[in-house]
């Protein structure tokens, strides 16, 4: 069996209700559940349907994002999330190199390696070594002014380790933030790059081996084997390039607001929803979330 779900954002919260039953309809789908009242609905079917790619197309234009799954363990017992511009709304490094004047060179090089046209480690590095002389008690200043979470971050968290889950966050930017984030957010363990420092200041270096793609595979399989977990039991969430591997391998990898290069490359997108519509994919009703 699979099951299709239909959400939008919870903020303007839209979904028509003609929509679900049409296409339950057309798709020869079984009865239509509502998860959350013009906000989340799905319904179940025998096999996965030859148009979905299409009729997602059409949707989009609607601000409904569209997911068709197996119904079998979609309601996972791991959640592996990137951090930056997935957990929270803004890219860290960015937010430092704005704060040093370099912002404009540094934001370009982000959106370029986040869509693969760069490699990962060497933008990094690139992009550390810019920020070299910046007072260090600037990550706070940068925290407490400029961070901000992505909406429904906490009830993803809290949802999923109330039924058990457990959460770690593994992010290409730097454990001064994902720390913090963790913390907020109820993850039980989080990973990232360290900047290095000297006397207050940051050298422009950062700590080696670098996080980035690779070690977020090695994040997968050390946290399930940890676990006695199959890779199947994870869901994944990240938007940027050096987030496809972790996504193809979990069981659900999640492309959420993510790079158009990134997105083609996974079968669950979300564009309209919040981070709430990790928890509908997965079978959870408003009525069960956790805050």
């Amino acid at each position: 069996m699979y099951t299709v779900t239909l959400l939008t954002n919870p903020v303007a919260a839209s979904l028509d209700p003609a929509l679900p039953d049409a296409l339950r309809n057309a798709w020869g789908g079984a009865d239509v559940q509502w998860l959350a009242p013009d906000e989340a609905a799905e319904f179940s079917m025998a096999s996965p349907p030859d148009t979905q790619w299409q009729v997602w197309g059409d949707l989009q234009k609607q601000g409904v994002d569209l997911i068709v799954q197996p119904t079998h363990g979609r309601r996972k017992k791991m959640l592996l999330a990137d951090m930056d511009s997935t957990m929270i709304q803004q890219e860290c490094i960015d937010e430092l190199a704005d704060v040093a004047g370099v912002g404009d060179h540094v934001k370009d090089i982000t959106a370029r390696a986040m869509n693969g046209e760069l490699d990962f480690e060497a933008a990094l590095t690139k992009r550390v070594a810019l920020l070299k002389g910046l007072p260090i008690d600037v990550i706070e200043q940068v925290l407490a002014e400029r961070i901000t979470l992505m909406p429904g971050g906490k009830a993803l968290v809290a949802t999923m380790k109330a039924n058990q889950a457990y959460a770690a966050l593994v992010s290409g930017g730097f454990t001064a933030f994902t720390s913090k984030v963790a913390l907020d957010l109820g993850f039980d363990e989080n990973r990232a790059n360290t900047l290095i420092e000297d006397d207050g200041v940051l050298t422009g270096n950062v700590g080696r081996p670098i996080l980035g793609r690779q070690a977020k595979i090695t994040a997968l399989e050390e946290i399930t084997a940890k676990l006695d977990l199959s890779e199947a039991d994870v869901l994944a969430v990240g938007d940027g390039a050096n987030d496809l591997g972790m996504l193809k391998r979990a069981g659900a990898g999640v492309a959420l607001h993510a790079k158009p290069s990134v997105a083609a490359q996974c079968d669950i997108r979300i564009n309209h929803g919040d981070l709430t519509a990790l928890l509908y994919l997965q079978g959870y009703s408003k009525d069960e979330f956790t805050y």
